[in-house]
C-alpha cells in the first residue's frame, strides 16, 4: 500500500500558541468500526465525541491532522445563531422545525463551552459575549429587530447604543450593537486538538495522514479506501466542509469554498487593551463584507474578514485589516502585526447549513456560512442522534437533497469580485 504524506500545519498564530497535537498515526491495514467519520474538524470531532459517549465504536479518517483546515484557522469566535434572524428561520421552515432550529442554533455556544469545561480543554476559552454591531444607519433597524426577536424568545440579549456602545467598544465607529451573552471565543486549533484528545479518551481511533479516497457499498456495510488500508463501517458521517473534494458525488459542487483571512498583532499593554475593547468579547460587523475581531488572552488583536481567494502567510497579505484596526483605534499605531493567515469556510446559496442523507447509513453535514465554531460543534450531538437512531431519529435541522450549484466553476471569480466590491462600499459607507 502507498503511504500518504500529510501536509504540514499552515503557519498561524494558533500554530505557534495552541496546545500540542495529539498522536494520530495513519491507518495501517484494514479494520472495522460501527461508524466511520471522515474529516477531523469540529463537525467530525464533535460527532465522534458524542457517538463515543454513547458507547459507539468510531474511527475518524483525516487527510492531515485534527484542526488542519478551517477549524484550526478561523477567528475563534463562538457566535450564537444562524445567518438569518429567528423570525426568518421560522418563516422559512415553519413554526415547529423553525422553532427547534432557533433554539438549537442560538444555544450552540453553550455546547462549546460545556465541552470545554467537561473535558478540561485548554484553549483560551472565554464566554464574554458576542457583539453584532452596525456602523451604517440602514443597519440600525436590523440590529434592533434582531434584539427584539431574541428578547421575545427570552434570550440573554441586550441592545447597546449611545454611551453604552463607546463603553463596550472603545471606538466611536458604531451606532449600535446586539450583545448576546452566550457568545465568546476560543483558540480554535487548541479546541480542535482538545476535542480530539477527549474523543480518544472515550475510545475513538483517529487516523491522521489518511485521506479517504473512495467509498462504496458492500452488502449492508460501507467500505472506505485510503492509501494505507480500508475501513468497513455500518454508517458514515462526512464533515469535510470547505475542503470537500470529489469523494462523494456532487458534494463538492454543492458548496462554495470561501477564504477568510486573519491578522494578529503583538500583545498590547493592559491599559491599551482596556481602551480599545473593554468588553473583551467577540464582535462582527453588519456590512457588505463581514469584518470580525477580538482580543486574545495575551492582548493580541485578531482582525478577520474576507481576503483574496488563496492561502496567505503574512500580515502584509491582509494589510487592509491592519489599516482598519488602526482606523478604529489610533493607539494601535506603534504596535507590530506578527501573523497573517487564511482558511476556507463553506457557504451555500441559501446561507443555511446543509445536512444530507444521500444513501442509507450516510450523513453529510457541511457549510456553516461563517458560524462554524459553535454550529459545527452543536451539530455533533445532532448527527450522533440521527446516526444511531436512523431515519426515524428527529434532529433540529432540516435534512435536504444534495444539489449541485449551477455554474459552480464560476463562483470563485464571483466571490473575489464581490469581496472587493463590498469592501469598497463598506469603506465609503454606501
Amino acid at each position: 500500500m502507498n503511504a500518504y504524506t500529510r501536509a504540514a500545519l499552515p503557519p498561524s498564530l494558533y500554530a505557534d500558541t495552541a496546545r500540542p497535537p495529539v498522536a494520530t498515526p495513519p491507518l495501517d491495514g484494514d479494520r472495522r468500526a460501527s461508524v466511520c467519520v471522515i474529516g477531523a474538524g469540529f463537525t467530525g470531532m464533535s460527532a465522534a465525541l458524542h457517538l463515543a459517549a454513547q458507547g459507539t465504536d468510531v474511527v475518524v479518517l483525516e487527510r492531515n491532522e485534527p484542526g488542519w483546515g478551517a477549524s484550526g484557522r478561523n477567528g475563534g469566535q463562538v457566535n450564537p445563531g444562524l445567518k438569518w434572524d429567528p423570525d426568518t428561520v421560522e418563516a422559512d421552515f415553519g413554526p415547529e422545525l423553525g422553532r427547534r432550529m432557533v433554539a438549537m442554533a442560538w444555544d450552540a455556544p453553550n455546547v462549546v463551552f460545556d465541552i470545554v469545561a467537561r473535558h478540561q480543554i485548554e484553549c483560551e476559552a472565554s464566554q464574554a459575549g458576542t457583539l453584532r454591531a452596525a456602523f451604517q444607519g440602514n443597519n440600525v433597524a436590523e440590529i434592533r429587530a434582531a434584539f427584539e426577536q431574541g428578547a421575545r424568545r427570552d434570550m440573554p440579549v441586550e441592545f447597546l447604543d449611545g454611551p453604552a456602545m463607546r463603553t463596550a467598544m472603545g471606538t466611536d465607529r458604531y451606532l449600535c450593537a446586539l450583545l448576546d451573552k452566550r457568545g465568546g471565543h476560543v483558540n480554535p486549533l487548541g479546541y480542535a486538538r482538545g476535542m480530539a484528545q477527549a474523543a480518544q479518551q472515550l475510545g475513538v481511533t483517529i487516523h491522521g495522514g489518511t485521506p479517504a479516497d473512495k467509498i462504496w457499498r458492500e452488502g449492508t456495510s460501507w467500505k472506505v479506501a485510503t492509501p494505507s488500508g480500508t475501513v468497513t463501517a455500518d454508517r458514515l458521517v462526512i464533515g469535510t466542509n470547505g475542503y470537500t473534494d470529489d469523494l462523494w458525488p456532487k458534494l463538492r459542487r454543492s458548496v462554495v469554498p470561501v477564504y477568510s483571512g486573519i491578522a494578529a498583532s503583538e500583545p498590547v499593554p493592559d491599559d491599551v487593551a482596556r481602551e480599545i475593547f473593554p468588553l473583551r468579547g467577540s464582535i462582527y460587523e453588519l456590512g457588505k463584507i463581514t469584518t470580525y475581531y477580538r482580543l486574545d488572552r495575551w492582548n493580541r488583536v485578531l482582525m478577520g474578514g474576507r481576503c483574496r481567494q488563496t492561502d496567505i502567510s503574512e500580515p502584509s497579505d491582509v494589510q487592509w485589516m491592519v489599516d482598519y484596526a488602526r482606523r478604529l483605534w489610533p493607539q494601535l499605531a506603534p504596535y507590530k502585526w506578527t501573523h497573517g493567515w487564511s482558511g476556507q469556510l463553506a457557504v451555500t446559496p441559501d446561507h443555511y447549513p446543509h445536512i444530507h442523507e444521500p444513501a442509507p447509513g450516510v450523513l453529510v453535514c457541511v457549510a456553516y456560512n461563517g458560524r462554524g465554531v459553535a454550529m459545527s460543534t452543536a451539530m455533533g450531538p445532532q448527527l450522533a442522534r440521527r446516526t444511531l437512531g436512523g431515519t426515524a431519529a428527529e434532529i433540529d435541522m432540516p435534512i435536504t437533497d444534495l444539489k449541485e450549484i449551477p455554474f459552480h466553476a464560476l463562483w470563485k471569480t464571483a466571490v473575489s469580485a464581490r469581496v472587493l466590491y463590498g469592501r469598497i462600499r463598506d469603506y465609503l459607507h454606501i
